[in-house]
């Protein structure tokens, strides 16, 4: 038995259209026809998956997350800065670099749900977003297998093919 893909991620909402707005305006989801669970829920498109939302009185985890890859990283990191949602406390800083170049932004939703942000190649960053970029090897040192660990299989896949 084999998983094929990853069809969907569930998250709480206190407040059902507080985060749905979040979502659609921060990330562009659609909500998409929700079946009805007896409890509020709402479904939102982003690409060929999906984000759950349901309404149920639970706190958030403190590290558990979804990961959006986006395509314009300099907008959203200044509407989560606008907002105030940029998350520093959790992972030590809110805008990281992985060892193979790939940026990862942390926030939270209006629930308190982390959500991170990634984007293959911080190269590519805006320099007032970039100045405020940390290199995860410059606070924790990385060895050659950590060096080869990506977020982004494909693309690595690619390089390997081409290189």
């Amino acid at each position: 038995m084999t998983a094929t893909s990853l069809n969907h991620v569930s998250v709480s909402a206190r407040d059902l259209e507080a985060s749905a707005r979040f979502y659609q305006e921060l990330f562009g989801m659609e909500r998409v026809p929700t079946p009805n669970f007896g409890f509020p829920v709402v479904w939102m498109r982003v690409g060929d998956l999906q984000v759950h939302l349901f309404q149920r009185e639970v706190e958030a985890p403190t590290y558990h997350h979804l990961a959006l890859t986006v395509d314009d990283p300099d907008a959203v990191y200044r509407k989560a800065k606008e907002l105030g949602v940029l998350d520093s406390r959790t992972n030590g800083h809110h805008l990281r670099e992985l060892p193979d170049g790939a940026m990862q932004l942390y926030l939270r939703d209006p629930s308190g749900n982390l959500v991170e942000v990634n984007y293959p190649d911080a190269t590519q960053l805006a320099p007032d977003v970039r100045a405020d970029l940390q290199r995860l090897e410059d606070v924790h040192p990385q060895d050659a297998t950590n060096r080869r660990a990506t977020l982004f299989l494909a693309h690595r896949e690619r390089q390997s093919r081409t290189a």
